[in-house]
């Protein structure tokens, strides 16, 4: 049996949670926090072997948390369970130190499966998230922090050349990075590279 820190605000949520990992021969009684203070204290005061952490936390995110857990505590596995379903939001959790990524709407066997695989040392994430990671890991587009630095100015309306006072530019470079983010987007003009950007969520 594991050693596990429940990490969720709702006490319906964590309180159905424990029943599951004791009923599954998981852990024996598995601890529970409400808050990432409350985690982060418990995990000062105690051993664990797995944090099942969700990122709707209120005085924090659990994509912040992720990072200071795994620092502090680079041995306790981190299983992210949440009702996030964005590709932006999986990643950032994953590179964030994350070990898997389980979505609330799981099938409890599924959610068993999760915390044997991570605590196995492998990668789990979720069929659902499975899918999303692989269609857009086919479709994603890699920007430089330069060019979404250009994009965000776009997005917010500016001019060639205001952009090459901002960033100390000259404007034949800001209409180079423009012409090659509309080619990266596959768009035609900037009111679709806008679109796309905040739809992709690039910005």
């Amino acid at each position: 049996m594991y050693r596990i820190l429940v990490v969720d605000d709702h006490p319906l949520l964590a309180e159905g949670l424990t029943k599951l990992l004791i009923e599954y021969r998981l852990s024996e009684k598995p601890a529970v926090a409400h808050t990432g203070k409350e985690a982060l204290l418990k995990l000062r005061s105690a051993d664990y072997d797995l944090v099942l952490l969700d990122i709707n936390l209120p005085d924090c995110s659990g994509i912040d948390l992720c990072p200071k857990i795994r620092e502090e505590f680079p041995d306790t596995r981190i299983l992210a369970l949440t009702s996030f379903n964005e590709f932006t939001v999986v990643k950032k959790m994953l590179d964030n130190g994350a070990n898997g990524y389980l979505l609330k709407n799981s099938m409890p066997e599924e959610i068993v499966m999760g915390v044997e695989a991570v605590m196995q040392g492998e990668q789990f994430l979720c069929h659902e998230i499975d899918i999303l990671m692989k269609k857009e890991s086919d479709n994603h587009i890699f920007l430089t922090r330069r060019e979404i630095e250009i994009l965000r100015l776009i997005v917010d309306g500016f001019t060639n050349s205001e952009i090459a006072d901002k960033l100390f530019l000259g404007e034949e470079t800001i209409k180079s990075y423009r012409k090659n983010l509309l080619l990266k987007l596959g768009a035609r003009n900037t009111a679709v590279l806008v679109k796309m950007a905040i739809e992709k969520k690039l910005i």
